[in-house]
């Protein structure tokens, strides 16, 4: 039941700005797979073939080192509400560490004036395969609100304190990789 196609067509990037979470699977050929889900509104699609991510910081970052590494990248969203959809996008990404040009020139670009707390990086995929699958199996859920968690915890650490965790914590991969993240 699978359809494979080149590009995004416009159903799927509608779809893909509708949905609430997506998940990211990457690795390296030595390294353990990680699939890390994301919400918090920070997908954009950027054309039929890219799209990009605010990443904000977290307990870790191996997709920062997995991409240094190998680059290979997947983005899963399944409907949990409507009709039953998953879509993937298959490709290539790229980390844009927060504080560099490039950074700041798509966050302008494509998330606006205002920085969310905790913001690290804009991870940007570049893909070649889009596929679609039937999502039959994918429970129907009503979405809630936002959690303010992370918002609250990368407030109350501060500009100084962030950048401590990060280098306590984003520096290197679980399996031993360097993340690009810290200096």
């Amino acid at each position: 039941m699978a359809k494979q196609f080149p590009a995004l067509e416009p159903q799927h990037r509608a779809f893909l700005e509708a949905q609430r979470i997506f998940f990211v699977a990457s690795a390296t050929a030595d390294s353990r797979v990680n699939v890390s889900p994301k919400g918090l509104d920070s997908l954009r699609v950027l054309g039929s073939n890219r799209v990009c991510w605010l990443d904000r910081t977290g307990s870790g970052s191996e997709t920062a080192a997995h991409l240094i590494a190998d680059g290979r990248l997947t983005l899963m969203t399944c409907a949990f509400e409507g009709p039953p959809l998953i879509l993937r996008l298959y490709g290539r990404g790229r980390s844009l560490p927060r504080g560099t040009a490039e950074y700041a020139a798509l966050l302008a670009e494509a998330y606006g004036p205002d920085e969310p707390p905790g913001s690290r990086q804009i991870v940007v995929l570049d893909f070649d395969l889009v596929q679609t699958s039937c999502g039959f199996a994918v429970p129907l859920l009503d979405f809630k609100a936002e959690r303010p968690t992370l918002d609250r915890w990368a407030e109350s650490k501060g500009e100084d304190g962030l950048q401590e965790y990060r280098r306590e914590k984003n520096a290197r991969s679980m399996d031993g990789l360097p993340t690009g993240l810290v200096d």
